[in-house]
């Protein structure tokens, strides 16, 4: 069966992309563009990962994480923050609300295929 992975992305054009790539390399994807709905999507479908932008309408991807990390059933689903939030006090935040990993933007594909693989140990 394929892994699901929710994509919290504002930015639609970056989303397209990210879904197109994803697919091609096997994955499923289920996607939204607030962090709310990003939080209640995530409860809801239990993905195997979650990639999760920090600059977000309606909920901030920190918050997104830290409520995830702390509930029992999302506890356990890795999170990649993708984010122009590329200061060092920023990425430790992603790290402290209990992100496995940190990309900023812009980025490799590559480099984030090959983190979600890891991620999903495959």
């Amino acid at each position: 069966m394929a892994r699901r992975i929710l994509i919290v992305e504002d930015e639609s054009e970056l989303t397209k992309a990210l879904q197109i790539r994803l697919e091609k390399a096997g994955f499923v994807t289920i996607a939204v563009s607030d962090g709310k709905e990003g939080l209640k999507k995530a409860k809801e479908e239990k993905p195997d990962l979650i990639i999760l932008d920090i600059i977000l309408p309606k909920m901030d991807g920190y918050s997104v994480c830290r409520s995830l990390k702390s509930d029992v059933e999302t506890s356990h689903i890795p999170i990649i923050m993708l984010s122009v939030k590329a200061q060092r006090h920023e990425i430790e935040e992603g790290y402290k609300n209990g992100a496995s990993f940190y990309i900023t933007k812009p980025f490799e594909i590559q480099t984030l295929l090959s983190q979600v693989k890891t991620l999903l140990q495959e």
